[in-house]
């Protein structure tokens, strides 16, 4: 069974004197114990709002949420700001994207680590330094003894982002969202997380959310990834089928982009046309159409209907990859 479902989540954002602006628009999908699944898109897609919103870190004020997060079960969203804060840390666990802004400057790392197990495991601060130290050594982080009592502009961004695994990690949490882990940076460094991460997911059974824009982790890690655009799922593929044979064009676009070792020296990347801002509103037609080389005239008349395939696939397009005519489609 899954350990969590997401069911038609949709976030709105409205501010006063200006139109509401939905960043997340009915997404779906499941994680399963010791899978890891992908969220794949460009910056502005909806990746980040929707861990957010499974996460209860959304702002409340002029926020709007709607569907159902279950996690064994239960429903994320209906819990009470008590009982979301006693679920994040000890069930779920969330690497963010910027580990410098992320981890509190004035308080020393071991701390950070050892307050978490303390609130959540019931562990008295002697014992939970201890086990702080063991995380730290168990990501990697060199001399933990020392870098228990350091501060996090101390720290390289490498380190800085191993201690906020290890923080993630410190109570076993069953689900492990990663937003963006190797932002900023080396390539060496990126690596050495990644790994981390799989061997993690591996030896716990955790599963894990990886949300990204580099389709190079997503070949590496994801069992089944999800292409989102304009805040919906346009595709949805266990990952060897979805790489070879991307069926959306926005899925194409983004593996033309990306270069190639296997390619010569001559080939020239072919980018996506446009920007993320040149769309147009789902109800009126595909958002991805102002940018589709596979646009037909229906493509900007009717909403694609979402299509089901034998092999676990999910497509949302009129004229995919490869086909000759549209997909038929009723209602809006």
């Amino acid at each position: 069974m899954a350990l969590l479902e997401v069911r038609d989540l949709s976030v709105s954002f409205a501010r006063k004197g200006e139109p509401t602006v939905t960043a997340v628009d009915g997404i779906s999908f499941d994680v399963q114990p010791g899978r890891t699944v992908g969220l794949v898109g460009e910056s502005g897609c909806g990746k980040s709002v929707t861990s957010l919103a499974i996460m209860g870190l959304l702002p409340r004020r002029g926020t709007e949420v709607s569907g159902s997060v279950l996690f064994e079960g239960t429903d994320l969203l209906g819990l009470s700001q008590r009982d979301i804060e006693q679920r994040r840390g000890r069930d779920l666990g969330m690497v963010f994207q910027d580990p410098l802004s992320s981890l509190n400057p004035v308080v020393p790392i071991g701390l950070q680590v050892a307050e978490v197990i303390e609130r959540h495991r019931g562990v008295p601060r002697r014992a939970a330094m201890s086990q702080a130290r063991e995380l730290l050594d168990r990501v990697g982080i060199p001399d933990p003894d020392r870098r228990l009592k350091e501060y996090s502009h101390q720290l390289s961004g490498g380190m800085r982002q191993r201690a906020l695994i290890a923080m993630a990690l410190a109570c076993r949490p069953r689900l492990l969202i990663a937003d963006e882990p190797t932002t900023a940076l080396d390539v060496t460094i990126q690596a050495q997380i990644l790994d981390l991460l799989t061997t993690l997911v591996a030896d716990t059974g955790t599963a894990l959310i990886m949300i990204t824009h580099d389709l190079g982790v997503v070949a590496g890690m994801c069992d089944e990834v999800n292409v989102l655009y304009a805040g919906r799922v346009v595709e949805r593929a266990e990952r060897h089928e979805l790489f070879a044979a991307p069926r959306h064009p926005y899925t194409a676009g983004l593996m033309a982009s990306v270069p190639r070792l296997d390619s010569s020296g001559e080939q020239r990347l072919s980018p996506i046309s446009g920007s993320v801002a040149d769309n147009i509103p789902w109800e009126q037609g595909c958002a991805f159409c102002p940018r589709c080389s596979n646009a037909l005239q229906l493509c900007g008349q009717a909403t694609p209907e979402v299509e089901h395939t034998g092999d676990g696939r999910l497509l949302r397009c009129h004229n995919p990859v490869g086909e000759a005519t549209p997909i038929s489609v009723e209602g809006p």
